[in-house]
C-alpha cells in the first residue's frame, strides 16, 4: 500500500521558518515527479514546488511564484523522502500542506493527509 505522510507542520511566526517532510512508503518514488501543494481556507488547492527527474541524471525543481526564493525543495532517494524549506514566511503562506507523487504537477496519482501551517503576525 502507498503512503504519504507529511510531518513538521505547525505554528510559526511571520519571518520564520519551517521544514515540511514527505516519507513515502510502499514503492519507491526515484523517477517520479514528487511535490507539495497547499490549500488556505475558502481556497483551492494550488501549486507550491516539483522535483522533476530529468535525463536519467539530474532533478530540476519548480516553484510558484510566490514561494521562490523562500522555499527550498529536496529529495533524498535513499530514504524516500521529499521536504520543503520554508523560509520568510507570510501570513499568506498559512495553509493545509500536501506532499505528492505522480507523473507530472497536473498528475500527481498520490497523495499524504495534509499538514496544518499556520503563520502569525
Amino acid at each position: 500500500q502507498v503512503q504519504l505522510v507529511e510531518s513538521g507542520g505547525g505554528l510559526v511566526q511571520a519571518g520564520g521558518s519551517l521544514r515540511l517532510s514527505c516519507a513515502a512508503s510502499g514503492r519507491t518514488f526515484s523517477r517520479d515527479v514528487m511535490g507539495w501543494f497547499r490549500q488556505a481556507p475558502g481556497k483551492e488547492r494550488e501549486f507550491v514546488a516539483t522535483l522533476t527527474w530529468s535525463r536519467g541524471i539530474i532533478y530540476y525543481a519548480d516553484y510558484a511564484d510566490s514561494v521562490k526564493g523562500r522555499f527550498t525543495i529536496s529529495r533524498d532517494n535513499a530514504k524516500n523522502t521529499v521536504s520543503l524549506q520554508m523560509n520568510s514566511l507570510k501570513l499568506e503562506d498559512t495553509a493545509v500542506y500536501y506532499c505528492a507523487a505522480g507523473t507530472g504537477r497536473t498528475t500527481m496519482t498520490y497523495w499524504g493527509q495534509g499538514t496544518q501551517v499556520t503563520v502569525s503576525s
